[in-house]
């Protein structure tokens, strides 16, 4: 059965109708938090960053939070197919050996393998991420304010309780509690950080530029996962605080998206149709359709039912730590199969970009 699914906003679709998809119409590219999930992504990245994307020479704004910001962070460097099937390897390949009665990883035992794992990933190829020719990296993360300015025992679950019911009230009152903070690559001889690509009338949003310095703070920072592990304090260049999962204020970036004119497409390979604003809105169905500010975008994501037929009948996701547990092999066979699947999602968008067919775009 068929594995794609496309979806897109009107000016998105009218652009295909008229010019089909060529590498030089993108000029954004999102990636979600999600964790295991962006795994079923590797293919399609794979693909665009190491064979599609490279026809063309125009700059291209990668944003990411959590595992999409690693995703984006990787694509920078000078051989992205190889890093990406090594961030694939190693994502699916963690596990971490527990002392005798010790049922899980503590939050500081987690934080401290992956900054090590960010460090063997990265080290001495940070230039390359933050120097690509091409791409402008941007790493979304979520700084604490009031009770989240400082992690606790007490404060932090106090923290997100307020923090959920602000979101509740209003999305852009979650800003009282949570900021978001970018940071951004500074191309080389370019004399300054490299403009968001999109607007930030709606919530609360800092730019900080991104160096060597910040570079894998940034990066820890926004995958911080609130109670699995511990937050960043004080990144360099960056206003002091404490540093979450950029997740929290943008679950999949549901951004009000500024493409050049030159290259109006904001190609989004996701894993599911919705673009949900921020983690704390998973609740809230009614925030999870469209709006104007995807008008641009196209989304890449695989279909439903064809994610019936992976292991599991679903996509990785992080309860597989919990439903694994110690059993390292079994956990890897179900997500090697299906990464090992996903090959079917980019063979179809390539054969997709050959010839577009119209009736295969769905609405966002």
């Amino acid at each position: 059965m068929s594995a794609l699914r496309l979806y897109a906003g009107p000016t998105a679709r009218r652009h295909i109708e008229q010019h089909g998809l060529r590498p030089h119409d993108v000029g954004i590219i999102p990636a979600a938090a999600g964790g295991p999930k962006g795994l079923i992504l590797g293919p399609l990245d794979r693909f665009l960053f190491g064979e599609w994307l490279p026809r063309s020479d125009q700059a291209v704004h990668l944003v990411g939070a959590s595992i999409g910001a690693w995703r984006m962070a990787t694509a920078c460097l000078d051989n992205p197919v190889e890093a990406f099937e090594r961030l694939e390897r190693d994502y699916i390949a963690q596990h971490y050996d527990l002392p005798a009665g010790q049922k899980r990883p503590t939050a500081s035992q987690i934080s401290q393998r992956f900054g090590e794992n960010l460090q063997l990933f990265y080290g001495g190829r940070v230039e390359e991420a933050l120097h690509n020719p091409r791409y402008r990296l941007h790493i979304v993360t979520s700084r604490g304010r009031l009770l989240l300015r400082h992690e606790g025992h007490l404060r932090t679950p106090l923290g997100y309780l307020g923090a959920f019911t602000a979101n509740a009230l209003h999305r852009k009152a979650l800003g009282a509690w949570l900021e978001r903070v970018v940071f951004s690559s500074v191309p080389s001889g370019s004399g300054g950080v490299s403009p968001l690509p999109f607007a930030t009338l709606d919530y609360r949003t800092r730019q900080v530029p991104m160096f060597a310095d910040n570079f894998m703070d940034a990066l820890q920072a926004s995958c911080s996962i609130p109670f699995m592990l511990r937050p960043v304090r004080n990144i360099a260049g960056a206003p002091p605080g404490t540093y979450w999962d950029g997740g929290l204020t943008d679950y999949h970036l549901h951004l009000q998206y500024q493409p050049p004119t030159a290259s109006p497409i904001v190609l989004y390979p996701h894993f599911q149709k919705a673009v949900v604003p921020g983690w704390l809105d998973k609740a809230w169905k009614g925030r999870h359709r469209s709006s104007p500010a995807l008008d641009t975008m196209l989304v890449i994501a695989p279909d439903p039912e064809w994610v019936k037929q992976l292991p599991n009948s679903k996509l990785p996701d992080r309860d597989d730590f919990s439903r694994y547990g110690q059993d390292l092999p079994a956990r890897m066979k179900a997500w090697n199969g299906a990464t090992s699947a996903a090959r079917q999602l980019a063979d179809e968008f390539a054969q997709w970009l050959e010839k577009p067919d119209l009736s295969r775009v769905e609405p966002l």
